[in-house]
């Protein structure tokens, strides 16, 4: 008897799971027809549940979606042209349809939609892709915008897509595009020659930069973390893009029932138009080409395969002829006239290639296995003999020779020697996962996170380093000892090595998330911790980081940020090698131990989206490897031998200051000093002195950055862009190993550069023959381009030459002149 009840209990309870799975898994159709103000349907709109994967409306704006049954479904409607939506539907029955139909707001190429950012919690700014496209500069746009709209960027040089953040050098910044992290050039000496940088910026769906506190999950660097997303598309489309300084080509697609996806770009770029208007007057030939792809596969709803490759190849190529440059002031003015002969070869190749495969077994988790290789193979050979004369300047304006030189108070001669080669191979295997959970408490919102990962990476360096110089003053080889001199040719600078390195390293990091809700108001802690073990010097690193953000229940949208941590600064090969050539295998990581503190609001003025973001900052550093900086060459002492800190405030406010146009500008104070332990110097007296702090090479005290936004008055297609840089004076000194000597300060950096843009085409404006090739044009639009509008010499670094009493003086190397460029955009 019993067991016959017992039977009837687990066939009653067999029978309710499966009408409860049965209910559960069943489903309904939402159909709908998405249109424009005027009633003209939208293709390639996407719709989509949430993180899932979404349908895309055909040429009739009509799509059709599985959702969940007995449940409200949030659909999300977005098209690059118009105005997002959301649509939240009634529980649908199952096995019947709900229709709707919905009407967007179109806006214009480039036009701001203010969106909650993903990443608000943290220390991290969201920046829109797509004003990359809009910015004028004669250098790599994504790194333009960057500097005018990250906190705390510093720079100096148009032509180079090195940054300072927050005291910081080129090398302390981490780049990372799909998980996968980039490198810059070894051997670059200046802006000119980089090329183009890794980021190819039409293949680009989402920009993540962080000015330091940031995440365990990333690496081991000191200073920031730019995060860069490639697009996976989900309908077809192509960017052309040509101008006086090169050529961009894009196509994207997603074939095979959406399941294969491909993004691939190429980019051709000659400086040789901007090079020609500098002091040194030649015959520049650079060239600097990049292939770049990412094609993932679906393979199920669950799992893709990703293969993400680029080459890139930057040629700079230049026979110098001569140089004419005037420096000084109104009453004591000189001028410096260089007669060159020979040449100079650079070239830097890159191959890079990364597979990653993703399991996302629901929608609150993922797995992922990433292997990379990347290959640079660089070349540096110049000689080149220079004859100078330096000169002073009539300034009496009453003079008939005023401007010209009238008396010359220096001649000599120098020749620059290099034959240096350098291949390095970088190759990662890496696995990362994240978890998240929500509370199961009923009426919770809490929620927390798990994220860990563990990376292997291999290195193997080929250094070979050849370069030498020779300094011929007023007919003495210098260095001169008077008249006992026996006139024995000596070099100066000499480099020579050979160096073949290969190491390893191993990374991990594990982070967890909470987020708590007390009294409506929201508290997010992120806690983790990185570990690394490199066995080329033995050396372990823990670093410990914490972000933490609160957000009161007020009506007015304020959210408040603490983060910090111990960031280690890991030694890659530039690091190793010192001002002669020689590595220094036992160079440990530099240590930074900060603190920031932030705070972002939300507002309207005009009824139009504002937000003011102000985070301030303290860095203690410790275990530095001091440097040289000149132009974008960082030369180590390969020691650490100095402790220093760097303090600051960054301010940005941004947003709609012109309906529809995002616009926003950046201000930064900041001071950065260093104390190299144990250096002095001796006076003329005897005295010895020991200089303390001293201002570090990226001293910038103020930085100003304004990107700004305007149209005509009722003819909204004609567009204005204003781009604008300020920075303080920076260090530098004169050619010598002694750090405390480099407390001169060069000019401030002024550049204003402005676009005039006219959208011809857009998708609510298309051609009205429906058979012509122009009607498949989603957009169409030229500008005219004005670079370094206020035409003000810029200096990004000096050459030093000696008069005929061997006295020094620093002549600048100035940066680009006013030029004018036209650029033409097609999107199909």
């Amino acid at each position: 008897m019993k067991s016959k009840i017992l039977y009837k209990f687990i066939l009653i309870g067999w029978a309710f799971l499966s009408f409860h799975t049965l209910w559960s898994q069943q489903t309904a159709l939402v159909s709908g027809r998405i249109l424009a103000e005027d009633g003209t349907p939208i293709e390639d709109a996407t719709i989509s549940i949430g993180d899932q994967k979404g349908v895309v409306t055909d040429k009739k704006g009509s799509f059709l979606i599985t959702v969940p049954a007995h449940e409200e479904v949030t659909l999300s409607i977005r098209h690059i042209a118009y105005r997002p939506k959301v649509y939240t539907t009634q529980p649908i029955l199952p096995g019947t349809t709900h229709s709707f139909t919905l009407k967007l707001e179109s806006i214009l190429i480039g036009e701001f939609t203010y969106t909650e950012e993903k990443n608000r919690e943290l220390p991290m700014i969201e920046i829109d892709p797509s004003n990359i496209q809009v910015i004028a500069t004669p250098g790599d746009p994504l790194m333009a915008l960057l500097k005018t709209a990250g906190l705390g960027i510093a720079t100096n040089n148009e032509l180079s897509a090195g940054y300072s953040v927050r005291g910081g050098n080129f090398d302390e910044n981490l780049i990372y595009v799909n998980d996968v992290e980039v490198y810059r050039p070894f051997l670059a000496r200046s802006g000119q020659q980089e090329g183009l940088s890794f980021i190819n910026p039409d293949m680009i769906q989402g920009i993540s930069f962080s000015s330091g506190g940031f995440e365990a999950k990333y690496g081991d660097k000191m200073s920031s973390v730019l995060d860069i997303t490639y697009r996976k598309p989900v309908r077809f489309g192509a960017t052309v893009m040509a101008s006086f300084l090169g050529v961009n080509l894009h196509v994207e697609d997603a074939i095979i029932k959406n399941r294969l996806k491909y993004n691939i770009g190429f980019r051709y770029k000659s400086n040789n138009y901007i090079l020609s208007g500098m002091d040194t007057k030649g015959e520049y030939k650079p060239d600097f080409l990049d292939f770049q792809s990412l094609v993932s596969y679906d393979a199920t709803e669950k799992f893709e395969v990703a293969l993400m490759a680029s080459y890139s190849d930057n040629n700079y190529r230049i026979i110098p002829e001569n140089r004419t440059t005037t420096f000084g002031h109104v009453q004591q003015a000189k001028q410096l006239n260089v007669y060159f002969d020979g040449q100079e070869i650079t070239r830097f190749q890159v191959t890079s290639g990364a597979l990653t495969f993703t399991y996302k077994p629901n929608k609150n988790s993922f797995h992922k296995l990433i292997g990379s290789v990347y290959h640079t193979k660089e070349s540096e050979k110049f000689d080149i003999l220079g004859q100078y004369y330096l000169g002073e300047v009539e300034s009496d304006m009453t003079n008939p020779n005023f401007g010209e030189v009238v008396n010359t108070v220096g001649i000599g001669s120098f020749l620059n020697h290099a034959r240096n080669q350098l291949q390095a191979t970088v190759i990662n295997a890496e696995t990362k996962s994240r978890i998240y959970r929500e509370s199961k408490k009923p009426g919770s919102r809490n929620s927390m996170s798990f994220q860990w990962g563990v990376r292997y990476q291999h290195e193997r360096i080929e250094d070979k380093l050849d370069e030498w110089n020779l300094l011929d003053s007023s007919g003495y080889l210098i260095p001169y000892f008077g008249p006992s001199d026996t006139g024995q040719i000596m070099l100066q600078d000499i480099k020579k090595s050979t160096i073949q390195l290969n190491s390893n390293r191993v990374m991990a990091y594990y982070q967890q998330g909470f987020t708590w809700y007390v009294d409506s108001a929201r508290i997010n802690l992120q806690a983790g911790i990185r570990a690394q073990y490199w066995d080329l010097n033995n050396e372990w690193l823990f670093s410990p980081r914490i972000q933490l953000s609160w957000k009161p229940n007020w009506k007015p949208d304020m959210m408040f940020r603490l983060a910090g941590g111990i960031y280690y600064q890991a030694p890659f090969y530039r690091e190793l090698r010192d001002l002669n050539g020689i590595v220094n295998t036992q160079v440990k990581a530099q240590q930074s131990i900060q603190a920031v503190l932030g705070f972002d609001y939300n507002f309207n003025i005009w009824k139009r989206p504002f937000k003011l973001v102000t985070e301030v900052y303290y860095k203690h550093l410790e275990n530095l490897n001091t440097y040289e900086l000149d132009n974008v060459r960082i030369r180590y002492y390969a020691n650490n031998n100095a402790r220093g800190y760097a303090a600051g405030i960054d301010v940005k406010l941004g947003g709609e200051f012109v309906e529809g146009l995002e616009s926003w500008l950046t201000l930064s104070v900041m001071q950065t000093q260093e104390d190299i332990i144990g250096d002095f110097y001796l006076k003329d007296n005897g005295d010895t002195v020991f200089p303390g702090y001293i201002p570090r090479p990226t001293d910038q005290r103020f930085t100003l950055g304004l990107f700004f936004q305007d149209h005509i008055p009722f003819f909204k297609p004609i567009r204005v862009h204003l781009n604008l840089l300020f920075g303080s004076q920076l260090p530098f000194g004169p050619p010598n190993d002694n750090r405390y000597s480099d407390t001169l300060r060069a000019p401030f950096y002024r550049r204003v550069d402005i676009g005039f843009s006219y959208v011809i085409l857009q998708p609510d404006r298309k051609f009205k023959k429906a058979k012509s090739f122009m009607h498949h044009i989603r957009s169409l639009w030229v500008s005219f381009e004005v670079f370094n509008l206020i035409d003000l010499n810029n200096t990004v670094s000096y050459t030093w030459v000696r008069d005929i009493s061997n006295r020094q003086y620093a002549v600048p190397n100035y940066l680009t002149p006013r030029l004018f460029n036209l650029k033409v955009v097609i999107k199909v």
